[in-house]
């Protein structure tokens, strides 16, 4: 029975750190609700796109009677904003999932077409509607940035994901058997090593090269923060594996075990890699809370926190 106890916290804290993880990163959909005609809408603006898709930004607005525009220009770029029209479209969904479960068979809203970036570059852009009461402007102080991708192939990405979701759902169970005193937690040590080492340190570079070309771009060749927190916690493992190796030593197992979860609740893709609009190089965004302004400096980019 305590077993399975342990199986069941350690799962419940691994699925807790991901969605945490996945909710708050830079690319998952901004939220923001709008005021039109007296009717608000809350809208889920977008802040990825692979350039396999159409470089389009949507208001899920479904009053025709309104007109909208959005502003936007390469990020980082020191380009002019352009200005484009929003146009109220209806689409057809070709889904079978969609048509017959769910009984979905087209969108609607507003959608504006942005310009196609290569892979790692981006796009801020804010927007304003204009209704029959007034006009007015929503994230001109704060626009959203949406980053370009290359697709990843399936049989990539999806083994990418299953093991570093088994890396953090091994080592949490790790730790907390290594903090219970269950001397198995050297077993799950080494399951989470070689996890973390297929998921992360071999998976992981390949997706990236496959989505902005770049095979690592951590230490010593740059700052990215999801290749740099990779190699922390994997530095971590490898020093719990081998000071278990012979002798229970379950401190080392708990504190690579807090490590990882602390640094695997970072927000996903924070400090990703960036296409430098200068050099053409692909670099690193940084995110510095106590900072307004923005600089830049070189290759290092430093922004306030919407990278």
């Amino acid at each position: 029975m305590k077993t399975f106890l342990y199986w069941f916290l350690a799962f419940v804290i691994t699925v807790s750190a991901a969605v945490y993880q996945r909710k708050t990163g830079p690319t998952y959909p901004k939220r923001v609700e709008v005021s039109v005609n007296n009717v608000n809408y809350p809208l889920k603006l977008l802040r990825s796109l692979s350039l396999d898709e159409e470089p389009e930004v949507k208001l899920n607005i479904n009053d025709p009677t309104i007109s909208a525009k959005i502003y936007f220009r390469r990020y980082l770029s020191g380009d002019e904003f352009q200005i484009a029209d929003f146009k109220f479209i209806s689409k057809p969904i070709h889904s079978f999932v969609m048509n017959n479960i769910f009984n979905v068979t087209k969108e609607e809203g507003f959608f504006a077409e942005v310009p196609k970036q290569p892979a790692a570059g981006k796009i801020e852009y804010y927007f304003e509607i204009t209704d029959q009461i007034t006009t007015q402007t929503y994230l001109k102080e704060s626009p959203v940035v949406v980053r370009f991708k290359a697709g990843v192939p399936g049989f990539i990405l999806l083994p990418h994901i299953l093991f570093m979701f088994m890396a953090m759902l091994f080592s949490t169970l790790a730790g907390l058997l290594a903090a219970f005193g269950v001397s198995s937690f050297r077993k799950y040590g080494l399951w989470t090593f070689g996890a973390l080492m297929v998921g992360g340190m071999i998976l992981g570079p390949v997706v990236q090269r496959y989505a902005f070309g770049e095979l690592w771009t951590g230490i010593p060749f740059g700052w990215d923060l999801t290749d740099n927190k990779t190699l922390i916690a994997f530095a971590f493992w490898v020093l719990a594996v081998l000071m278990n190796r012979k002798k229970e030593r379950p401190v080392y197992t708990i504190v690579a075990a807090i490590v990882l979860l602390l640094i695997y609740s970072i927000p996903h893709s924070m400090f990703g890699s960036q296409l430098d609009y200068q050099t053409g190089n692909v670099t690193q965004g940084f995110v510095l809370f106590l900072l307004v302004k923005q600089f830049s400096f070189d290759s290092l980019c430093f922004r306030k926190d919407r990278n």
